[in-house]
């Protein structure tokens, strides 16, 4: 039971994830609006920056943390160069019941100070309800929203060589 906890705290750490794979239909999805996250103090605010920039929000369930390590370690090795683009991370703390919010924030504040990513919660599944994404328990969500509030991307689970090369056209047309 310590093995698999520590294991759990490690990937976390990581903010990666293993999961299905599964893309939503952006068809159904075009639209997102404001909603109400916590920062890693627990303190309500807004998705930043939504409208006022692209973003590139990675959104993945803690328990299920090292999914798509191939793209997100490359990503803090290789940041994304553009002012128009913003990219954080926004961690689904309602469907990781086993990982106290207090330490997801805790070890989250971490990889702050490490790293200097940004990352928020959604505690309550705003961001799910809110976006209407369907099905994220265990699951590593990526979206890029365009700064009129569309959704240009987005996939849940696993991102394979084809998922990654249509990432990075969304990408380089919006740099």
């Amino acid at each position: 039971m310590t093995r698999l906890f520590i294991t759990l705290i490690l990937s976390l750490i990581s903010l990666n994830s293993f999961s299905q794979n599964d893309t939503l239909n952006t068809d159904t999805l075009k639209r997102v609006s404001q909603v109400t996250i916590t920062d890693s103090k627990n303190n309500n605010m807004g998705v930043p920056q939504l409208g006022e920039k692209h973003l590139l929000i990675f959104y993945p369930d803690p328990e299920v943390a090292t999914q798509n390590s191939h793209l997100t370690d490359y990503l803090e090795e290789n940041q994304i160069e553009s002012d128009s683009i913003y990219a954080f991370g926004i961690v689904n703390l309602k469907d990781a019941p086993f990982f106290p919010n207090s330490l997801v924030r805790f070890i989250a504040r971490q990889k702050i100070k490490k790293t200097g990513a940004q990352i928020f919660f959604d505690p309550n599944h705003a961001i799910k309800d809110g976006w209407n994404l369907g099905e994220v328990d265990d699951t590593f969500t990526i979206m890029f929203i365009t700064k009129d509030l569309e959704i240009a991307f987005i996939k849940r689970g696993y991102l394979d060589e084809s998922d990654v090369k249509e990432f990075y056209k969304v990408i380089d047309k919006y740099k």
